[in-house]
């Protein structure tokens, strides 16, 4: 049984069809890419997936624990709390408040001190803030961070914002994490640098990730498998040699070479 399966995925907006009939497997520990040209419907993609938009046909289909739940009409933040996490392509921080306290925010939902031990600051309350710290610098030091914990993150370069981002996503302690675009701005020592960070985190964390990425060599280096969108259509679907040499997306998208 596979992790995601989302079978004959649509999605219409009016008389316009953004996401037709889409069929996609994601199995445990797996890195997959999702790529295609701008307007290809990958990021409404995502926002159906990630409950952001409902589906007009079709399923999407979790698995947790080896029970497949349906995820469709669900709220995005029963969705994270299932084990879905995700950036986003517009960085989307709580850009006037720390780098600590934005992962705090996404550990919130994973800790439970009740409404007395809250009100009252019962020892409880301090108990598991330090905990949540202390586990919140491990993420960010992953990331090298730990030393801009008291910044503003609107104070970041954008490349550290973007890795705040990815940081935020993994303090919900996902299954299976979404990156809309994750090197989207970024020089290329960035872009090599989080190539090697993707790489990272789906080893340490034991993550099935799938990115939507518009730099092939990023894709190509480190994608196992990968899927074509065009025209909110999956158009090919096979390992990055089979992508690299399949005509339909070499006519379709990469202006004949990668």
């Amino acid at each position: 049984m596979p992790l995601l399966d989302v079978k004959n995925l649509t999605k219409h907006f009016g008389g316009l069809t953004a996401v037709s009939h889409v069929n996609i497997t994601l199995d445990e520990n797996e890195l997959v890419g999702l790529i295609g040209p701008n307007g290809a419907g990958k990021t409404t993609l995502f926002n159906l997936l990630t409950g952001v938009y409902v589906p007009s046909e079709g399923d999407v289909l979790f698995t947790v624990e080896g029970k497949e739940h349906r995820l469709n009409g669900m709220k995005p933040y029963k969705i994270a709390d299932m084990g879905l996490s995700r950036t986003f392509q517009n960085i989307r921080l709580f850009k006037d408040l720390t780098v600590m306290d934005n992962v705090l925010i996404a550990m919130n939902s994973k800790v439970h001190n009740g409404l007395f031990s809250s009100v009252l600051r019962l020892p409880k309350f301090y108990k598991n803030d330090e905990k949540m710290r202390e586990k919140a610098r491990e993420l960010l030091a992953i990331f090298d961070l730990d030393k801009k914990v008291n910044t503003l993150a609107k104070n970041l370069p954008y490349g550290e914002q973007r890795r705040l981002e990815i940081v935020r996503a993994l303090a919900t302690e996902p299954k299976l994490l979404f990156l809309d675009e994750p090197a989207a701005g970024m020089n290329p020592q960035e872009t090599a640098e989080l190539t090697q960070l993707i790489r990272k985190i789906q080893r340490e964390f034991g993550l099935t990730i799938i990115l939507i990425e518009h730099d092939m060599s990023l894709v190509m280096e480190v994608c196992e498998r990968i899927y074509v969108l065009e025209y909110g259509q999956v158009i090919a679907h096979g390992t990055p040699t089979e992508i690299k040499n399949n005509p339909r997306v070499i006519q379709a998208y990469l202006g004949g070479e990668i």
